[in-house]
């Protein structure tokens, strides 16, 4: 039996780095609305654990979609659950693992040697660091096909060197979730851009600076690490984000996310990047990590001339996304495209509508 369990306050819990954390009220109602969704992926006789077992019912049949017969939870039947049929068999998979999350499933009645360690979480938030994205931009751009500046800034020195020379730059926490954690830079730092890179300086060590692109469509490749230490491939997410946060994702067959993405480069160059980030991935996750990840990418614009670029490495989630997500919805072959969004409506939390133009449009 595997106990599912969405955690959207992954990456801000990373970043907290402590058993005990409470996420602001977003990310609570996020987890609250959307509890129900890996029911979408899970197997017959799986478990998920939500904060509302009956809202999390009612959400399920809104989708109108075909689901594993699984068990919907809140933390206090859990527990009784295991006492009453064992937790020796017991698999757990999250939306992402940290320290509450797994302090979250022991005090629910999960045995602590089903769980990863705190050595290993501690292990897992190094490589979430958006310091690993840096190290796999530089293996993955040729300067050709693939475009892309990061580095790591240590100071502000670092930083006011980086806008000096490149002038429109995006500024990162190492840790932060979704539309949070970034600030856009033209020129020069505002005073309230100048104590933000201070306090993540301070509490996080470093910020990461990247040259700021035009970008023309947001898109990801989705993959699974492997207890045995390899990586395969998913599939294709194409989606949209709004100043870094996240808006919506396009559910359409491979095909058709490939045959969009022809307009703008040879098949082969994604090949060849798909091939190089399971290798480079594989690398990385040996020994750490097994589970669900995924790789945001960009089409971008060339300076002069025309065509366009690829940049092979925008964000790197260690973690679920939102682009498996869209992968368990994707259309039957009869079906058409659809988009998925997060509707800001408690009656219709994920909403799935069909797509009337050829081209995504999420806005």
């Amino acid at each position: 039996m595997k106990i599912h369990v969405f955690n959207p306050e992954h990456d801000l819990a990373l970043a907290f780095n402590k058993d005990q954390f409470t996420p602001p009220h977003a990310a609570r109602e996020l987890r609250f609305r959307l509890g129900f969704l890996p029911a979408l992926w899970a197997d017959e006789s799986d478990v998920v654990l939500v904060d509302d077992a009956d809202f999390a019912q009612r959400a399920c049949r809104k989708l109108h979609r075909r689901m594993a017969g699984v068990s919907f939870l809140e933390d206090v039947d859990l527990r009784s659950f295991l006492e009453h049929y064992g937790s020796s068999d017991v698999e757990c998979s999250v939306w992402g693992w940290d320290l509450p999350v797994r302090k979250r499933l022991i005090k629910s009645g999960v045995n602590e040697n089903v769980l990863p360690s705190h050595d290993q979480i501690q292990s897992i938030k190094v490589l979430s660091g958006r310091q690993t994205a840096v190290k796999l931009l530089a293996q993955l751009t040729d300067g050709h096909e693939t475009v892309g500046q990061s580095v790591v800034c240590s100071s502000l020195l670092d930083i006011f060197q980086f806008i000096s020379h490149w002038k429109h730059v995006v500024l990162k926490a190492p840790w932060s979730c979704s539309g949070r954690g970034i600030k856009y830079v033209s020129g020069t730092l505002s005073n309230s851009q100048l104590g933000w890179c201070k306090r993540v300086l301070e509490q996080q060590g470093s910020v990461i600076a990247e040259l700021y692109y035009n970008k023309v469509l947001d898109f990801g490749m989705e993959f699974q690490a492997h207890a045995d230490g390899t990586v395969s491939y998913k599939g294709l997410s194409v989606f949209q984000t709004r100043n870094g946060a996240y808006m919506g994702n396009l559910l359409a067959r491979e095909d058709d996310k490939m045959q969009m993405l022809d307009r703008y480069f040879q098949r082969n160059i994604l090949h060849d990047v798909r091939e190089k980030l399971i290798c480079c991935l594989s690398a990385y996750a040996r020994g750490i990590y097994t589970g669900p990840l995924g790789v945001d990418m960009m089409v971008v614009p060339q300076e002069k001339g025309h065509g366009y670029l690829l940049h092979p490495c925008v964000e790197v989630n260690w973690r679920r996304t939102m682009g498996h997500v869209a992968l368990s919805l994707t259309p039957a072959p009869l079906e058409p495209k659809q988009v998925m969004r997060v509707s800001n409506d408690t009656s219709d939390v994920l909403r799935l509508t069909v797509m009337e133009h050829e081209m995504i449009n999420l806005k």
